[in-house]
């Protein structure tokens, strides 16, 4: 009877196993298929001197959809998904879960219902994970590259490059553009894009002139919130309707402010920020932070800003984003403001020290620890305002770890750790 039992359950295995190579197969077919139907249209629309960037293809493919997989009885295809995705809970091996919700839109909709958010589950599966908030409980921890060379930032999942190795998933990049009277961080999911008008274009963090104050920019506005937008873009346009794909709006997400050295007295920064898509009230008993349930949420979002929009004549002009923000507003209710823990003095080592838990191992200014703010803490118990919402730290030269928890999301914690990176002269 045991070894019945053993056999069949290496059966199932063995099945599940052929699964997953013919749907890994099938991905790849289908990749290079899209990709050779868009190089054709490519040069059949535009002329010689046009370069069309990436994107991904939003019609589905007649191969996925005529499928043989797509036929599966929901129950057994649910059962299918709800294995492989318990079985495979870290990088590269969860790239199966991916595989399995490219085969056709069947199984598409069940990976959806089987996958939670990393709030449920604190797991990073679908590009959207990086736009929800963390888990309440555990934090996610990432570590950040620098390459000083190019001016480039790679966000990574994983303890560590030691500990990780080659299971480190790339999660987000960031390259900073300086300019005359700022600086942008434009964040990208590509290791090497970062056009705007990429599909895996996330969004920016821009500085003013001193480097004390940053903007958060989110490419896409968030559903949940009423948005008011300066209609200022980033290209001119003619008598014609404005396709969804030419519009890119810079929509404030959170404000970052670093308290100005004015006696020039040595000490720790000091940073405050504003979170302007989530709510105060989030970090309440019982309350919950602005989740996107998918990246289709965002495109039509996008679609509804364009139609308001596509009608009229758009002028050229240039965006200050200081001057006028573009603004994310919830009726009745207080931003999340965030603050860096104080640190404490050590006698014996003669600087300044903060509790990291062994996730941070080397001093360094660009060191934090943020906090709910005490301002807005209103029936908030203080075990919550005490509560690290995210660290940021420096392990080895170029290499520093990053951990966030509910409410903030991936791009929105790795944003406010891009601007501890850059110089701050007046504030040191």
């Amino acid at each position: 009877m045991i070894i019945t039992q053993q056999t069949s359950c290496r059966g199932n295995e063995m099945a599940l196993k052929s699964i997953i190579h013919v749907l890994k197969g099938v991905g790849d077919n289908v990749d290079s298929k899209s990709k050779k139907q868009a190089e054709r249209k490519c040069v059949l629309s535009r002329g010689r001197s046009y370069v069309a960037p990436e994107r991904l293809t939003s019609s589905p493919c007649l191969f996925v959809q005529e499928s043989p997989w797509a036929s599966l009885p929901h129950e057994l295809l649910f059962d299918i998904i709800q294995r492989i995705e318990a079985s495979e809970i870290t990088w590269p091996a969860r790239r199966d879960v991916v595989t399995c919700a490219s085969v056709c839109r069947s199984w598409r909709e069940t990976t959806k219902e089987v996958v939670r958010t990393p709030e449920q589950c604190g797991l990073l599966t679908f590009p959207t994970s990086l736009k929800q908030p963390g888990p309440r409980d555990c934090p996610i921890q990432c570590f950040i590259r620098r390459e000083r060379a190019t001016s480039t930032f790679r966000l990574y999942l994983g303890l560590s490059p030691a500990l990780s190795g080659d299971a480190s998933k790339l999660l987000l990049t960031a390259k900073k553009i300086r300019r005359a009277t700022c600086a942008d961080f434009l964040i990208s999911m590509s290791k090497d894009d970062f056009s705007r008008a990429s599909d895996c274009y996330v969004g920016k963090l821009r500085s003013n002139f001193l480097r004390t104050k940053f903007v958060i920019y989110d490419a896409q506005p968030p559903c949940n919130l009423l948005i008011q937008s300066s209609g200022v873009l980033h290209k001119k346009f003619a008598m014609k309707k404005v396709e969804p794909k030419q519009l890119f709006g810079n929509h404030n997400v959170g404000t970052i402010s670093y308290e100005v050295n004015v006696l020039r007295t040595r000490g720790p920064r000091r940073m405050r920020c504003t979170m302007h898509a989530i709510p105060f009230t989030a970090i309440q008993e019982g309350g919950s932070a602005p989740t996107p349930a998918t990246f289709k949420e965002h495109v039509q979002c996008n679609s509804s800003l364009v139609s308001a929009v596509s009608n009229r004549t758009v002028q050229d002009s240039i965006c200050s984003c200081f001057d006028e923000p573009v603004e994310t507003i919830q009726k009745n209710t207080e931003p999340l403001t965030l603050r860096n823990k104080a640190p404490r003095w050590h006698e014996q080592l003669q600087c300044w020290c903060l509790n990291f838990k062994g996730r941070v191992t080397v001093a360094s200014v660009k060191n934090f620890q943020l906090v709910a703010s005490s301002g807005t803490s209103q029936g908030i118990p203080i075990t919550e305002l005490e509560k690290v919402i995210l660290q940021f730290g420096k392990i080895g030269k170029d290499i520093f770890t990053m951990d966030y928890h509910y409410p903030l999301s991936a791009f929105q914690a790795f944003a406010i750790c891009l601007s501890s990176f850059d110089t701050k002269p007046a504030c040191e």
